[in-house]
Formats: structure tokens, C-alpha cells, sequence
């Protein structure tokens, strides 16, 4: 089979459904898949099939869901820019997050819209392996500000609407902890929403993909969540349905990127060795913006290593696929098989936000394929 491609597995995919199905939390828990991770439509299909809701990030993701079918109550709209045809969404029973003052205003000015909208807030607090993915606090313009919740508030109360939904997104992270006071934070804002009757904490459950990194336990996410969530019922009788949106977690680990070595070059005795792909940034993004580390294999049968720093072929000196760790500036050499022109190259945990977030034509390279696999 030809190289570049991407390969997913159906098998991996279908694990990870049953076992976030399988979370328990007090007063109901509405997972949703992220469809931003991987739009590829056979995981669009296996997601919808097994009862798994969804969270678009722009409008033109939920036009393409309804399009495949998926029920406009199971979708989440929750866009940074505003919806391009928010009425016809609307009216096929989207469900809709505005994320600044404007889009809540033009929520409230569209012609047959619902009684009732949740709203993205900022809570002061972010958290992620790097600032690039960390998505609350000063740094980030994801959300309306905790500040302005007043005037949420009063623009809500002035159209006669209800807030029924509340969502907040922090960044990533695996730390149950973190979870804990990303949980404790919410629930501070969710005070001042006295008709929210669902809180949506968004993704960013880290999986592990190379090196140290520590892989979420979402059963003990989950437990931390349901603690607080019962104390809170408690101490206001107001039971909260949770909502959360993973992407990263449902498909990385099920994805691989397979490429072919086409060049081998050298750069002197004290210099470095690079590999050069026929694939790159136009496939595959994450390294070259996050410094994000994923496990690399020469696929031959050498008994021999060699370090190598892996390179695309885009003619970009940031193309990278050996980065420092969380450092895109810096190059750091890995231990792999003793390699040749030609040998194939598998680049794993590459199902989320690879193919869905690659410089698509740059260079005029071709797309890689993508391919489900058993």
C-alpha cells in the first residue's frame, strides 16, 4: 500500500467508545466525541452508531455532521468564529454555546431560536503541557470572560432567555487533581447560573504518547467529578448533568501515520544525521507547533541503531518529527533501527489532530491517505 497514510483502527476506536460509555456519574453523563481530533467519516460513523454525542467547533463541522446524519440534538455547536447559518442549525435542533457578548447577541436575534442557549465561560484558569495548549485564563480568548458575567446575565434576563448549559475548557492534563480544581472552579461559576442544569467541562484528557507522559485515568477523573458533584447537590439542591468532549483520548492511540524514508543526508562528523520523509508538516502539524513527542520506528529488521533527527520533506526548517520535548525551536536526535532509503517509517498515536490539523497543500504535496483497518 502506498505511503504517506494514515491508518485507524477500528478495534482501538471501538475500545475506548465502550470505556468512556462505561463512566458513571450521579446525575447522568452525556459524552461527546470532538470532532475537530478526526473528522474522518467511518470514526463519524462508529461514534453516532455507538450512541456517542458531539461537539463541533465551527458551524461548518456541525453542517457536515447533519449531513452524515447525525441528529441536530446531539450536536453542540461551540465556535470561536460566529456561525455562518446559525438560524438553519438552530432550526434543525442544534444545540448552541455562544462564546462571546456578540454571539450571544445574535443568538438572541435569530428569527424561530430556542428559549433557552449555554454559554462558554473563561474562568481565570488555565492549564497544558505548553501555553499552545492551554486554553483558559488571559492568555486565551476562548470563552466570555469570568468578569462579564453581569452583563451574560442581564442580556439573558432582558430577551427573556434561559441559560441552561454552561461550558468551560481549560487545557489538558492527566493529573486527577488538576481535574479536582478544574471541577472546584466550575462549580464557583455555576453558582452564579441559577437555571444551568448542565455543566460541559469540555476535553483535554491527556493520553500518553512518548517518553514520561502520563496518560489520564478517567475512572479516577471520574470519581473526583463525582464527588464534588454530589457535594454540590447537597449544599444547593441542584443536581448537575456533566458533559465532557473528549477527541485526543477517543482516537489517538488508534491512529498510525506510515511513511517512507526517501533520503538520508548528513550534515558532517559533528553534526547530525537526518532522516527525510515523503511526508511532513502538510500531513502531520503537532511536533513542529507543540515540540509534541510521539513514538517512532524504522520498520526493518536491524539488530543495529543509529541516532537520527526526522525530518518532512516540505521545504521548511521547522518540519520536524524529533523535537526537544515541548520545544519545536530545538531538534533532538532519537535511537532508532539502523535506517536505509526506502525503509517504511510507522509514526504512532497519530489519530488525533494530525490529519484534521495538517498544512493541507502546502508544497503541493498530495494528501496522505486515510484508511480504517481492523
Amino acid at each position: 500500500m502506498q505511503t504517506p497514510r494514515y491508518e485507524y483502527s477500528r478495534a482501538g476506536i471501538q475500545e475506548r467508545i465502550d470505556y468512556l460509555l462505561e463512566l458513571s456519574l450521579p446525575f447522568g453523563l452525556v459524552v461527546r466525541y470532538a470532532v475537530k481530533a478526526n473528522p474522518f467519516p467511518e470514526i463519524i460513523s462508529m461514534m453516532h452508531g455507538a450512541g456517542i454525542h458531539f461537539d463541533a467547533s465551527s458551524s461548518y463541522e456541525a453542517t457536515e455532521l447533519l449531513a452524515q446524519g447525525v441528529p441536530g440534538e446531539r450536536i453542540s455547536l461551540s465556535s470561536q468564529q460566529s456561525a455562518h447559518n446559525l438560524e438553519a442549525l438552530l432550526r434543525q435542533g442544534v444545540l448552541f454555546v455562544a462564546t462571546s457578548l456578540k454571539q450571544l447577541r445574535l443568538f438572541v436575534a435569530t428569527p424561530g431560536r430556542p428559549a433557552s442557549v449555554g454559554v462558554r465561560i473563561n474562568p481565570d484558569m488555565g492549564h497544558g503541557h505548553n501555553k499552545r495548549t492551554s486554553t483558559g485564563g488571559t492568555s486565551a480568548s476562548f470563552g466570555i470572560w469570568h468578569e462579564y458575567i453581569p452583563e451574560v446575565l442581564a442580556a439573558a434576563k432582558e430577551a427573556g432567555l434561559t441559560i441552561d448549559r454552561l461550558h468551560l475548557h481549560i487545557g489538558s492534563g492527566a493529573d486527577p487533581s488538576v481535574w479536582g480544581s478544574v471541577m472546584d472552579r466550575a462549580l464557583e461559576v455555576v453558582a452564579r447560573f441559577p437555571d444551568v442544569t448542565s455543566l460541559d467541562l469540555g476535553g483535554g484528557f491527556k493520553v500518553h504518547r512518548y517518553g514520561t507522559e502520563v496518560e489520564a485515568d478517567m475512572v479516577s477523573i471520574a470519581t473526583i467529578f463525582s464527588e464534588k458533584l454530589r457535594a454540590f447537590e447537597t449544599q444547593t439542591g441542584r443536581a448537575l448533568r456533566l458533559e465532557i468532549e473528549p477527541g485526543t483520548y477517543f482516537v489517538a492511540h488508534a491512529g498510525v501515520l506510515v511513511a517512507t524514508i526517501d533520503d538520508i543526508v548528513d550534515t558532517g562528523e559533528t553534526g547530525h544525521i537526518f532522516l527525510r520523509l515523503n511526508t511532513g508538516m502538510n500531513d502531520f502539524l503537532r511536533s513542529a507547533i507543540y515540540g509534541a513527542q510521539h513514538r517512532i520506528e524504522v520498520m526493518n529488521d536491524s539488530a543495529e541503531t543509529g541516532e537520527y533527527v526526522v525530518v518532512g520533506h516540505n521545504c521548511e526548517s521547522g518540519d520536524l518529527f524529533t523535537p526537544v520535548p515541548g520545544n519545536p525551536e530545538e531538534i533532538a536526535p532519537r535511537t532508532l533501527r539502523m535506517a536505509s532509503i526506502g525503509d517504511e517509517v510507522r509514526i504512532y498515536d497519530t489519530g488525533a489532530y494530525c490529519a484534521s490539523m495538517r498544512t493541507r497543500g502546502y508544497n503541493s504535496y498530495p494528501d496522505a491517505h486515510e484508511y480504517m483497518v481492523a
